[in-house]
């Protein structure tokens, strides 16, 4: 019986990109992986590299290098490429390049006849998937960014070293911008099914030093931590980009932090912004709206202003 062969394009062939493809061999999550680069001997390099993993995997997976007009029959394109910040400059500082790296990119992939599904991780993240489903035209659903999912992961991971429990039993998300106006949304933060604020209301003395505000700050600075000790981050976001493909190429339908475009949702509308949402075959099936309350609201509806006015001072330029 035949079977469809699951094929997934990385634009942009450095470490993220090469992280992605690294993670989705291992976890054999598609059929074929198709490098593609600004500098093509970099994109082969880096295919041949992962091709020589297979003797160790438990399944094959094709990796080979290409170009963005050979994206017409490919499920997932992953777009990695973008412009990078320096030290000082946030994730919006780099804005108007990475629109202008990000348009080019995308029309020449959907002049391939491109149908598929994006998911981006170039930043900042929010304003560059609008930016990907305002040139590619493609339904709401067919474009997806990576959004808070790796600061989720980032504030489970602080949250099992204070309760010495692990990341998989925490659930919770940070919500809105990925980046400086990102917030934890503490009343749906629950561990084993409890809320956290339960659990710290009830263990006052034994959880005495944990400050919540804390952990919400370095969950936020995590990336930039990372980022000024070694100058990328590469295996947490490869991670994710993977995690949230294996969701669409397997239909596992999970709930994943992501940059969806609003419609209405959190009483939002044309904004990009980190939420909750039902991956699957289709891409985004539902955005799941959290029952917020007010402080949180108020801080989603800011940071979804800053977006909001990043996506309109890009605008005004052209």
């Amino acid at each position: 019986m035949a079977r469809k062969t699951r094929k997934v394009t990385i634009v942009g062939s450095g470490l993220v990109g090469a992280a992605c493809a690294y993670s989705m061999i291992n976890q054999s999550i598609c059929d074929e992986i198709m490098m593609v680069d600004r500098t093509y001997d970099r994109a082969v390099a880096q295919a041949l590299d992962l091709s020589h993993c297979m003797d160790f995997t438990s399944t094959r997976t094709k990796v080979y290098a290409g170009d963005l007009e050979d994206c017409r029959d490919v499920d997932v394109v992953v777009l990695t490429a973008g412009a990078n910040p320096k030290p000082g400059q946030s994730r919006l500082d780099v804005l108007e390049a990475a629109e202008q790296i990000t348009s080019g990119i995308v029309n020449r992939i959907m002049g391939s006849g491109f149908d598929g599904i994006f998911v981006v991780a170039a930043n900042p993240v929010d304003v560059v998937t609008h930016i990907v489903r305002e040139v590619s035209g493609l339904p709401r659903n067919k474009v997806i960014g990576t959004g808070t999912s790796l600061d989720s992961a980032r504030l489970k991971t602080l949250l099992s070293d204070v309760f010495s429990i692990d990341p998989r039993s925490v659930q919770g998300y940070a919500l809105g911008e990925h980046g400086d106006s990102q917030f934890v949304a503490w009343s749906h933060v629950t561990i084993g099914g409890k809320p956290i604020l339960q659990i710290l209301e009830q263990h006052k003395e034994r959880f005495q030093g944990v400050d919540l505000k804390e952990i919400a700050q370095k969950t936020k600075d995590a990336g930039w931590e990372i980022f000024t000790r070694k100058g990328n981050t590469q295996f947490g976001i490869g991670n994710a980009l993977a995690y949230i493909v294996r969701s669409i190429l397997n239909d596992e339908h999970k709930i994943i932090a992501i940059s969806a475009i609003l419609e209405g949702e959190y009483g939002q509308t044309g904004v990009c912004a980190g939420v909750p949402a039902i991956i699957g075959e289709g891409g985004i099936q539902e955005v799941v709206e959290l029952n917020l309350n007010a402080e949180e609201q108020h801080k989603f509806n800011e940071s979804c202003s800053i977006i909001k006015n990043a996506i309109q001072g890009l605008a005004s330029r052209k």
